[in-house]
């Protein structure tokens, strides 16, 4: 799961924020503890924590005392939002600018995605 490139706090944070969005770290149950997450990552127990402490800062965790940290109601629902917007700014934006540089409709596009949704993931390479 480490990888090169962005923060390990970061990676963290973002692996039980897809835990949650998957539905294997159901709303209202315990999350992973700092050291279980040092442990399974093999990480200084401070970056575990400021991983964590990024999901508390948004309100996707929460901690009852003496117990741990728990996934707060509504999380799912939270991150799948911020998700859609980050995807909405990250691949829709630049996709549509583009569409208008070639002349393409909205319904253009829609019939572009239309079209290559219906044609398996692996075939689509071997189109000339």
């Amino acid at each position: 799961m480490i990888e090169d490139g962005r923060a390990i706090f970061q990676q963290v944070a973002d692996h039980i924020a897809d835990s949650i969005i998957d539905g294997s770290l159901a709303e209202e149950t315990r999350a992973p503890s700092t050291n279980e997450l040092a442990a399974f990552y093999r990480i200084n127990p401070a970056t575990a924590a400021k991983g964590i402490n990024l999901l508390v800062d948004e309100e996707i965790l929460y901690k009852r005392r003496g117990v741990g940290m728990f996934v707060a109601t509504g999380a799912r629902a939270a991150l799948r939002r911020r998700r859609q917007e980050s995807f909405a700014d990250r691949y829709l934006t630049p996709l549509l600018a583009e569409a208008r540089r070639l002349g393409l409709t909205p319904d253009d596009v829609i019939t572009l995605i239309s079209a290559r949704a219906t044609t398996p993931l692996d075939h689509q390479g071997d189109r000339p």
